[in-house]
């Protein structure tokens, strides 16, 4: 099972799940990760479906990261019952952002005049084309927090005492491979292939699971796979990571 980019969501990866699980009687699920985040509730979905199904079939999870496994990827990652990385792979990320831009200087420049009407005075929070308001800033930092909390929450179940207690590891900060063992993060650098040999046997064999995709966005001719690719790249370019 691999996923990559930010685009994953619980309906897609749904029957992909469902068959790492059920098909051929696995004796384990290995997660090949490689996300620099998305969205926290399909993180959640997603991981919780993982979770309901290695306790249902009794059947350990592995997670193996590659490039990145940061925010919404790290998030992923701990639904296994343990992390494997690369040295150079980047690991953490345990935060919640909201970014935009602001315009109104911009349009003032161009004699442009913004003119919204709502019902509802919150219903235009944060418009990007006014003077951010500090109002709604503490809306949005109302709406942030109790995401963080609940990323927080899932990681400490996960990792529970492995995570190091010198150090604040909820900051959105994140690490290489190695460092995020120290800390408890992973735990131990392996690869897929070799790691699930010594465990399981060097005549284990591996079905690969995959998202289905159109003919379409797997020749990446949509609007919508070339949109996907571009926020890729920006999102990995955020931890070093080329794609």
């Amino acid at each position: 099972m691999s996923g990559r980019g930010g685009g994953l969501s619980d309906v897609a990866l749904a029957s992909m799940i469902e068959r790492a699980f059920r098909r051929g009687k696995p004796v384990a699920v290995a997660l090949a990760i490689n996300s620099p985040g998305g969205s926290p509730v399909q993180s959640s979905l997603i991981a919780a479906r993982i979770r309901r199904l290695a306790d249902e079939t009794g059947v350990p999870v592995h997670a193996f990261v590659e490039d990145v496994a940061a925010s919404g990827g790290y998030w992923l990652a701990c639904a296994a019952d343990d992390i494997w990385a690369d040295d150079s792979s980047v690991l953490g990320s345990i935060g919640v952002i909201s970014a935009g831009f602001g315009f109104q200087d911009l349009i003032a420049r161009w004699g442009i005049e913004r003119r919204v009407h709502t019902a509802g005075r919150s219903k235009s929070t944060l418009d990007p084309f006014r003077p951010e308001n500090p109002e709604d800033v503490e809306r949005l930092r109302n709406v942030l927090e109790p995401i963080h909390e609940a990323f927080k929450r899932h990681v400490s179940t996960r990792r529970g005492n492995r995570l190091a207690s010198e150090r604040d590891l909820f900051t959105g900060e994140f690490w290489a491979g190695r460092e995020a063992v120290r800390l408890g993060l992973a735990d131990g650098i392996g690869h897929l292939v070799p790691e699930m040999k010594r465990r399981y046997g060097d005549k284990v064999r591996f079905m690969t699971h995959s998202p289905r995709q159109s003919l379409f966005r797997r020749l990446g001719l949509s609007a919508d796979a070339v949109l996907d690719n571009a926020q890729e790249r920006v999102a990995f370019a955020r931890f070093g990571a080329g794609s």
